[in-house]
């Protein structure tokens, strides 16, 4: 074998190392970048069941349902298609079971208090991710423009709503502990809140509903003050008599003295 035929075989057995070596390379970033998709639409999934289970049921209207569970369907056929290792058929069996119950009006919930910063905070993290949940079918065209405009516009009015909420949760709880004026400050911090969706019909609604239980209370809290008032000024006059019958006792002793 000459010196040539021996260089062109050792060309050959480096060119095809290097093509093993690409291709099994490039095999593995296929396979990191399918488990990383995989990985992104389990998350995704298990957003949209969070996001029905978790945020409050009276904000879920039958149009935000809608989108969830059509955004759980669209990532369970794409699971399906990536012929994932996840339950995908489990999944989506729950995504078809949700969808009857919605239709035959057997997924209602009883409504949920804010009552604690925390839950409050929560929900807003919630709604912020069903924004982007709309707005992320919307870009992608599969659902209207229309029907996404209005929604993103209702989301947006909840995470208002969710704040005042918890302003109303407060000052019914001062209610209870008879803390009229600061129930009167939430009641104002709630109906300010929702100021911001003032576009919003029902947050106009509301703002009245706000504006009429604050004169309420403010009555309450006069007349209570006035009570306040006036049992003060009776205590008054029950020290100032007590101290004149003192000082006539004292007279009186001091006259039988002198006799």
């Amino acid at each position: 074998m000459d010196t040539t035929t021996i260089v062109i075989f050792f060309a050959i057995i480096v060119l095809l190392s290097i093509a093993v070596i690409v291709f099994v390379q490039i095999r593995e970033k296929a396979r990191i970048e399918r488990a990383r998709r995989a990985k992104t639409l389990e998350d995704a999934f298990r957003l949209t069941q969070r996001l029905q289970d978790d945020l409050p049921p009276q904000y879920l209207t039958r149009d935000l349902k809608s989108i969830m569970l059509m955004r759980a369907d669209e990532i369970c056929r794409s699971l399906a298609d990536m012929k994932s290792d996840l339950p995908v058929k489990q999944w989506a069996d729950e995504v078809k079971t949700r969808r009857q119950k919605m239709e035959d009006g057997a997924d209602e919930r009883s409504p949920q208090r804010i009552d604690t910063p925390a839950r409050a905070a929560e929900v807003k993290n919630l709604l912020q991710s069903l924004f982007r949940l709309v707005e992320g079918m919307q870009k992608r065209n599969r659902i209207d423009s229309k029907i996404a405009r209005k929604n993103l516009k209702l989301v947006l009015f909840l995470i208002h709503k969710t704040q005042a909420d918890y302003h109303v949760s407060q000052a019914r709880e001062m209610i209870r502990q008879n803390q009229i004026r600061k129930a009167i400050h939430a009641y104002h911090l709630a109906s300010t809140e929702l100021g911001k969706a003032k576009d919003n019909p029902m947050a106009v609604k509301a703002i009245k509903s706000f504006r009429t239980r604050i004169k309420e209370l403010e009555a309450m809290a006069n007349a209570e003050e006035g009570g306040e008032t006036r049992h003060q000024e009776k205590h008054r006059l029950d020290k100032e008599w007590d101290s004149f019958l003192h000082e006539e006792e004292e007279w009186k002793k001091k006259a039988d003295y002198d006799d």
